[in-house]
């Protein structure tokens, strides 16, 4: 979908209300938000599944702030951002990233088989939630989302440099985790 259509699509929704527009909007960006959130939760689907609803909830009531000067996908992932701010601040006395983490593994381990692809995606998330969570988000929007550093910074309101120090020290801190744990390459 380009951005012409996305602007067209978001118009439709914020003047006339058109709940088939945003239907689209959904559609097309359904999978790179969920991405997002599994990536934030350790692939916790249940949790991602209603944060990417609470983004979309937030995006419809908000949409006609959208003002295409970005691509809508990079509007919606701010939202998404903010969304998992928000979750993150009200779970500040509950169980650590890392601790929830182990108990999800845990639980993927003991229901499937070992398979070389099962076990590299638990190594991913575990070495995820080893990340700040600064750390984590900017890893996730440039290594599997594929965002720019720019396109970075506006999603997270952070100056360029302090999304490549992120980017730095997160990209160290997996090589070592992964290397530690026998990925040479």
């Amino acid at each position: 979908m380009g951005r012409l259509n996305d602007i067209a699509l978001a118009t439709q929704v914020a003047v006339m209300g058109n709940k088939r527009a945003f239907d689209q909007l959904v559609r097309q960006y359904q999978s790179p938000v969920r991405r997002f959130f599994l990536s934030q939760t350790s692939g916790d689907e249940a949790l991602s599944d209603d944060l990417a609803q609470d983004t979309f909830l937030k995006a419809y009531t908000h949409i006609g702030q959208y003002r295409g000067t970005s691509s809508f996908l990079t509007w919606l992932t701010r939202i998404a951002y903010n969304v998992w701010y928000d979750y993150k601040r009200s779970e500040k006395g509950g169980k650590s990233l890392e601790a929830q983490t182990n108990e999800r593994i845990q639980g993927l381990m003991d229901a499937v088989p070992q398979r070389q692809s099962t076990t590299l995606q638990i190594d991913i998330y575990r070495a995820l939630s080893l990340l700040r969570d600064e750390e984590r988000t900017c890893i996730t929007l440039q290594l599997i989302d594929g965002y720019a550093i720019d396109e970075i910074a506006k999603i997270t309101d952070m100056p360029t440099g302090t999304v490549k120090s992120h980017l730095k020290r997160g990209k160290e801190k997996l090589a070592n985790y992964l290397r530690q744990n026998g990925y040479d390459r």
